[in-house]
């Protein structure tokens, strides 16, 4: 199937209101028809000012980097970032073509 992958960087520590920007932005993509989406924690990186951040055993939760993505058919992948635009959200969003198929039976 042809489709989008999304990708969202964040940092690991930044809200969205009372909420973890990265657990937000799940639940919001869940809300709205997307299948599944995954968020995965960097080991360093930097974003627009440039400043590095990375994770240090210490850290409970740091603003270490945060990546959420998505794989959905482009009319979902469109109305996502849609709904993301009006509210407001300041996140940096890669968007690429994907070809994607479920191997086999679906898990029970």
């Amino acid at each position: 199937m042809k489709g989008i992958h999304l990708r969202f960087y964040t940092y690991e520590n930044r809200k969205h209101g009372t909420t973890l920007m990265y657990e937000w932005l799940l639940e919001f993509a869940k809300a709205r028809g997307i299948h599944g989406g995954s968020a995965f924690r960097a080991i360093a990186g930097f974003g627009r000012q440039g400043r590095m951040h990375e994770q240090h055993f210490f850290e409970l939760a740091g603003d270490t980097p945060v990546l959420v993505e998505f794989i959905a058919d482009a009319s979902q992948a469109d109305a996502l970032l849609a709904a993301l635009r009006a509210e407001e959200v300041g996140l940096f969003c890669a968007r690429l073509e994907a070809d994607f198929e479920e191997l086999g039976p679906p898990p029970t």
